[in-house]
């Protein structure tokens, strides 16, 4: 068994010193190549979950009016700027932007259901804003 799966830290650390040294030819191309790809998947589902939540508060202001208060709004602040910011540090992740709204607005509309009590037949069946309003500052739907 290689250290890759008895010691998962340790492993990380040996490959990063093989590739300081330029001992590529000893590198676990294998599973380097499983968590690279792993990182990439990791980053868009990060992307992807920000948006979820900042459209499930962003449906939750437009159908419970009633229900608004700071904490939805500082949500919305929070994950507007968690959102925008993973995005900077992912630019490569631009091209997937439709993919990822069309899937988080579907998460998002399911969430919203649950904890509003609202049939998810109410919300619109896409994502009714752009993206470009959802991640300005001043937007808040009414």
């Amino acid at each position: 068994m290689s250290n890759y799966e008895q010691d998962f830290y340790s492993w990380t650390q040996e490959q990063a010193a093989l590739l300081r040294a330029g001992r590529l030819n000893d590198l676990d191309i294998v599973n380097l190549i499983e968590e690279v790809e792993t990182m990439g998947r990791s980053e868009k589902r990060e992307l992807e979950s920000r948006l979820t939540v900042l459209l499930l508060h962003l449906l939750k202001w437009k159908y419970q009016e009633v229900r608004r208060g700071i904490s939805w709004e500082l949500t919305i602040v929070e994950q507007r700027l968690r959102f925008v910011e993973t995005l900077e540090e992912n630019p490569g992740l631009k091209s997937k932007l439709d993919e990822i709204l069309t899937k988080a607005y579907k998460f998002a509309v399911i969430q919203a259901s649950r904890e509003t009590k609202i049939s998810q037949n109410v919300f619109p069946e896409q994502c009714p804003w752009l993206l470009d309003q959802i991640t300005d500052d001043n937007f808040y739907p009414n």
